[in-house]
């Protein structure tokens, strides 16, 4: 697919749906408008308004960051063994899973907590949340987007619960106070396919209908009883973009010693730019100098030992040595899309109540609920004007059962994450091995 102008287009949506056989009373309230003419639903809903302000200490949100980033490479690690290109939102998994921490207590509170790196407990933890998500949604006021639209960074949430079923008070109020989301109420016990489709065209809307079909048929069924949503929605003009007359085709080496040859862009331009131990790194910013993708590029026969080194550590190690210099990039054009199981591979990095012995009685008061599935997708594509990607999780809860210039060659296997400058947050992560 073309892209006809210079963007950064990232989606994405974060789906939990929570099933149980048991029976509840209704929790019905309204006072949360529907945030567009098309909802249909009352809403189950905390009277408080979300907290616009949030009183969060500057070390706690720096916490934040830095457990979210850990977080990102812990996952990394895990889904490197795979063979090929890789591409994951860690953001929004972790905002999704910060959502349904927050109806989780005991053991499965603690795991959960260990393997997120949700380190500032329940009470710190959605306020800093809630504080990032609002720092992201002031970016780009200056910024443009494709075809010069106004830039965009938007995060909603939604939750989507049973009408015959009671929800705790505190669950409630803390989605409303740091996530912005009421509960719409459907009934999934006698029609679960159009709650499936609505769910669905919810997603759509707020990625501007890039994931599409993101429940299959039969993850909505008549024992479920809750669903979480996070989306994310991003787009950004590059601030110095490739010209396509400078892109010629190229030999990219992979990792077997093989080539294959990829169109490959040029430009020669001032970028963050250093050089560690076995690799070189590149940032390269979007409109607005907010946001930028910092490019990590291994020497050559070194991409496993610094693969191997991501962590929060290297992130601030690559970050605090850039320094302007005029590079000459050149980048292959590539496009590709990942999909992920996570339910065993979170199992392996210690979340295992949440799977088999749950205890998420913060939501309803119940322990009836745990996890049953979780799979995360992702896409992406690079071209000389620009960068469009979508990812969507969803987690299924069921019943407990010139100058002087550097040359910086992408034209071996390299790394890429695409980060908040003034947070530090990273919003995506992804490899490129084989761009063809």
């Amino acid at each position: 697919m073309r892209i006809t102008h210079t963007i950064l287009s990232f989606l994405l949506a974060s789906i939990f749906v929570i099933i149980s056989s048991c029976g509840g009373s209704s929790a019905s309230n309204p006072n949360l408008p529907p945030s567009d003419p098309s909802d249909r639903y009352t809403f189950a809903a905390s009277n408080l308004p979300r907290n616009q302000n949030p009183d969060v200490p500057g070390g706690d949100f720096a916490e934040l960051v830095t457990g979210n980033t850990n977080f990102a490479f812990d996952l990394y690690e895990q889904l490197m063994t795979e063979d090929g290109n890789m591409f994951f939102s860690p953001f929004s998994i972790s905002q999704a899973l910060a959502m349904a921490y927050a109806g989780a207590r005991g053991n499965t509170e603690t795991q959960i907590a260990d393997v997120m790196h949700f380190t500032l407990g329940q009470d710190g933890l959605h306020p800093a949340f809630n504080k990032l998500d609002l720092e992201l949604h002031s970016r780009g006021a200056h910024a443009t987007n494709k075809g010069g639209d106004p830039f965009q960074l938007n995060i909603a949430n939604s939750t989507w619960g049973q009408n015959d079923w009671t929800w705790q008070t505190p669950f409630l109020d803390t989605l409303a106070l740091n996530y912005g989301a009421g509960m719409r109420m459907v009934d999934f016990k006698t029609d679960p396919e159009t709650c499936r489709v609505t769910i669905n065209d919810w997603v759509e809307s707020r990625t501007e209908n890039k994931i599409q079909e993101l429940l299959k048929q039969g993850v909505i069924t008549v024992d479920t009883r809750l669903v979480l949503v996070n989306a994310i929605y991003f787009n950004a003009a590059w601030l110095l973009p490739f010209i396509v007359e400078n892109t010629t085709p190229g030999d990219f080496h992979l990792s077997d010693g093989s080539t294959v040859s990829v169109p490959m862009m040029y430009e020669m331009e001032d970028h963050g730019y250093m050089e560690g131990d076995g690799y070189q790194a590149c940032d390269l910013l979007y409109d607005g100098e907010e946001l930028s993708m910092t490019i990590v590029l291994p020497d050559d026969g070194r991409f496993a030992d610094v693969e191997n080194s991501l962590n929060a550590d290297f992130v601030n190690t690559v970050v605090s040595g850039l320094q302007n210099k005029k590079v000459e990039v050149t980048m292959p054009k590539f496009q590709y899309d990942s999909e992920f199981s996570l339910t065993q591979t979170l199992q392996d990095m210690g979340m295992t109540d949440a799977f088999n012995n749950a205890d998420f009685s913060g939501l309803d008061g119940g322990y009836t609920l745990a996890i049953t599935d979780v799979v995360h997708k992702a896409f992406v594509s690079v071209d000389e004007e620009g960068t469009e990607a979508a990812a969507a999780t969803a987690a299924v809860f069921g019943e407990v059962s010139m100058p002087e210039t550097v040359k910086f060659i992408l034209d071996r296997p390299f790394i890429f994450f695409i980060r908040d400058l003034q947070t530090g947050a990273i919003l995506f992560i992804g490899r490129v091995v084989n761009p063809s």
